[in-house]
């Protein structure tokens, strides 16, 4: 009977070999979106972004016109790329109230 291990590991001749794939465990990240079971659902959350867009746009425009107000010059909104920074921290200067 042989004493010790093995010194080298055989292969079968004609075996593939398969790679393994490092995969992560656990959950993935991000955000998962669930698809509601009812159309109502749907609707509700329609209407709820239609409202969050306008209301946007709504307070945009308020602060645009109070602000043109404050200066001396007319005011002229240039429409830009989109950035992830809030619009009240980009703006330095004075606030009108």
């Amino acid at each position: 009977m042989a004493q010790g291990s093995k010194k080298f590991k055989t292969e079968r001749p004609g075996a593939s070999k398969k790679q393994h794939i490092n995969k992560a465990k656990g959950p993935k990240k991000g955000g998962r979106a669930i698809a509601p079971k009812k159309a109502q659902v749907v609707e509700q959350q329609k209407l709820k972004k239609t409202l969050e867009v306008a209301i946007r746009k709504n307070i945009e425009k308020e602060v645009t016109q109070k602000a043109s107000l404050c200066l001396h010059k007319p005011l002229s909104v240039v429409k830009g790329a989109e950035r992830k920074a809030k619009p009240e921290e980009s703006l330095p200067g004075n606030k009108c109230k």
